[in-house]
C-alpha cells in the first residue's frame, strides 16, 4: 500500500507537505453559549513560530473555591498532521474541561516535515514557560487563568503523538523549578513510540486501518530528525537512559490491545516502573489506536479515566498494560 495516498499528502520537491483533506476545523466561541459544554480561546504563544494555544474553560458554575486544576493538551496526528483547532480534538478538550471540570490548554505545535523534531518539542516547552509567566504576573494574565488557575496542580495529556510530545515535555520540565507551576502528573494515552525492530503486536497488527505498518514508518521518516534511525531516543524512549525519567511525577499510561503500539506502551511502563515512577495502568481489551475519536462509549471512558487520575477518584479499577 503506498502510504501518501493513504494519508492523502503529496511530498514536494522543497521536503514540505501537501495535506490534501484533514479534519474539519472549529471555531472558538469565548462567550456564553448554553449548547457548549466548555467557552474557548485562542491565545499567542510564539508568533514568530505561528504557534498558539487554545484555551477552553466549563461553561457552567464551578464548584468552591472556583479554581481548577490545569492540563495541557497535545493532540495527534503522527506529528504530520491536524491542530488544535481539528474538530475531533476541539471536542475532546471542550468535553474534558467540562466533564472534569478543568482549565485545558491545547498547544498548536509545529509539524514535520516542515519543522522537524525537535520542533514540537520545543513548542511544549514553550507552553509551559508561557504558563509560568501568566502566574507571576498575574496583573496581565489571561483573566480564565487570573480567577480559575490552581497553578500548583498543572498536568501534561497526550494522545498518539501528543504523548511522545507530553512525555518530553515531562523530561524537560524535571531539570527546571517552573516555580509557582507544579507538575502534579503526565497521561499518556495510546503515546506513539517506535523502534527499529518490529515488536509482536507491529507485526500481528500490521494492516492496521489507522496506522499500518507502512504509514508508521513514513510518519517517523518525516517527522525524525534528518538521517536519525528509529532507534533515536525521540522515537524510542529506552533506547539509552535518561537521569530525568527518575524525576517524572505519576503516569497514566492507556492502550488497547488492538493498537499495533500497544507492545511499545508496554516497554515504556516496564522502563518507567523500573525507574521508580509510579505509573497507573488502563489496558482495554476492545478498540484500536485512536478509538475514542470514532466511539463516543470508548471517549467517555477514556474522559472518566483521566478524571480519576487527576482528581485521585477510587472506582475506576486499573488493568494493567
Amino acid at each position: 500500500m503506498d502510504p501518501f495516498s493513504f494519508l492523502n499528502i503529496s511530498l514536494n520537491a522543497d521536503g514540505s507537505l501537501t495535506r490534501h483533506s484533514q479534519f474539519p476545523t472549529t471555531a472558538t466561541t469565548a462567550t456564553s453559549d448554553p449548547s457548549l459544554p466548555a467557552l474557548s480561546k485562542d491565545l499567542p504563544l510564539n508568533p514568530t513560530h505561528h504557534t498558539w494555544i487554545r484555551l477552553f474553560l466549563p461553561n457552567s458554575p464551578l464548584p468552591a473555591p472556583n479554581t481548577l486544576p490545569i492540563i495541557f493538551y497535545f493532540h495527534g496526528g503522527g506529528f504530520i498532521l491536524f491542530s488544535a483547532a481539528s474538530a475531533p480534538f476541539h471536542a475532546s478538550c471542550s468535553i474534558l474541561s467540562a466533564s472534569l471540570p478543568a482549565l485545558v490548554l491545547a498547544v498548536e505545535y509545529r509539524l514535520a516535515p516542515e519543522h522537524r523534531l525537535p520542533a514540537a518539542y520545543h513548542d511544549a516547552n514553550d507552553a509551559l514557560l508561557w504558563l509560568r509567566e501568566q502566574a507571576l504576573n498575574p496583573s496581565a494574565a489571561d483573566p480564565w487563568l487570573r480567577a480559575h488557575a490552581d497553578y500548583s496542580r498543572c498536568f501534561l495529556l497526550g494522545s498518539s503523538s501528543g504523548g511522545n510530545i507530553a512525555y518530553r515535555a515531562a523530561l524537560h520540565a524535571a531539570k527546571f523549578d517552573l516555580e509557582p507551576l507544579v507538575l502534579e502528573g503526565l497521561m499518556l494515552n495510546q503515546p506513539y513510540f517506535g523502534g527499529e525492530k518490529r515488536t509482536e503486536s507491529e507485526e500481528r497488527i500490521a494492516d492496521d486501518k489507522i496506522i499500518p505498518l507502512p504509514v508508521n514508518d513514513l510518519m517517523w521518516e518525516l517527522s525524525l530528525p534528518e538521517g536519525a534511525s528509529r532507534e533515536h531516543i525521540f522515537c524510542n524512549p529506552t533506547a539509552k537512559e535518561e537521569e530525568e525519567v527518575e524525576r517524572l511525577p505519576r503516569c497514566l499510561i492507556r492502550g488497547y490491545v488492538g493498537d499495533p503500539l500497544i507492545d511499545r506502551q508496554r516497554q515504556l511502563a516496564r522502563m518507567l516502573k523500573k525507574k521508580g515512577v509510579k505509573v497507573v495502568e488502563f489496558l482495554e481489551e476492545e478498540g484500536h489506536h485512536a478509538v475514542e475519536l470514532f466511539k463516543p462509549e470508548k471517549a467517555a471512558d477514556f474522559v472518566e479515566q483521566v478524571r480519576s487520575f487527576v482528581y485521585g477518584l477510587a472506582g475506576v479499577g486499573e488493568h494493567k498494560l
